[in-house]
């Protein structure tokens, strides 16, 4: 079944979709319809952000930042939450847990179904603890072949365990994982130990190019709610193994294998990854 969590590329569409409209302005009220998320709201939330000008929106790994001068607001997204843009006169329905009111009367308001998201706080100069050590962006120039190669030496994890480790690389889940060791020829089960150089190179290409590809196009249509403008769903991308245990694989159509692989539906082909 299709995990409905927002990965890097919903992460960075939702980015994009809100930057314009929040940077620059200013944090006119701060509205908590509950005290917690997965975690409580720090008191700084509610303290600090009125009155304070947005300097930048920022993404690291799944996290989105709110900069302001005396710090960060903190946000994740959880397993099924959203942001978007509303007029303020719009009653907040069931799941509407927190406004952001800016002084251009709009509302960024955030939808969190099922509470796993937070809004934290990171005081200026400081790094978060769920941001610290935490590794390379997967579209930045850190990240290469030659990068995964090296930290990947005498272990004995699974490649696909090995590449979502937040601790290699970030913001890479499930979904695009699958499609990269795919792209890259990689049968997942692989110990990343014994993954070479020039594997590595092809699955470091394969990561960039999906996650851009997905981020071009607004992410991939695993969940139902709709974007920051309140527009249609992101159009879906083309997924080659991702969910599709016993189908044939479409580039040579030999039915693709499933398993369960470190607790997550794992699915390969076993004529086209080795």
């Amino acid at each position: 079944m299709l995990t409905d969590m927002p990965e890097l590329p919903e992460v960075e569409t939702t980015r994009l979709n809100l930057a314009p409209r929040m940077e620059g302005r200013k944090i006119t009220e701060i509205l908590l319809r509950r005290p917690d998320l997965r975690w409580p709201i720090p008191q700084e939330i509610v303290a600090l952000l009125p009155g304070q000008p947005i300097q930048s929106l920022r993404r690291r790994a799944k996290y989105l930042l709110i900069d302001l001068p005396p710090g960060s607001a903190l946000l994740h997204l959880g397993m099924s939450g959203c942001l978007r843009i509303v007029a303020k006169e719009v009653p907040p329905g069931r799941h509407d847990h927190v406004d952001i009111t800016l002084d251009s009367g709009q509302v960024i308001r955030f939808t969190d179904p099922r509470r796993f998201g937070c809004l934290l706080w990171q005081p200026r100069d400081q790094i978060h603890d769920l941001l610290s050590g935490l590794g390379p962006e997967p579209l930045s120039k850190e990240f290469d072949g030659n990068y995964l190669f090296q930290r990947s030496r005498k272990r004995t994890t699974s490649v696909k365990a090995f590449v979502m480790d937040q601790g290699i690389v970030v913001g890479i889940g499930n979904i695009y994982v699958a499609e990269s060791l795919f792209r890259a020829g990689i049968m997942p089960c692989r110990e990343a130990g014994e993954v070479g150089r020039a594997s590595y190179d092809r699955l470091a290409v394969a990561i960039k190019e999906i996650l851009a590809q997905a981020i071009e196009s607004g992410g991939t249509a695993l969940r139902s709610n709709a974007n920051p403008n309140g527009m249609p769903r992101y159009s879906k991308n083309a997924l080659f193994v991702y969910g599709r245990m016993g189908q044939p694989c479409l580039k040579c159509d030999r039915l693709l294998l499933g398993n369960r692989l470190g607790n997550r539906s794992t699915v390969w082909c076993s004529k086209c990854q080795k």
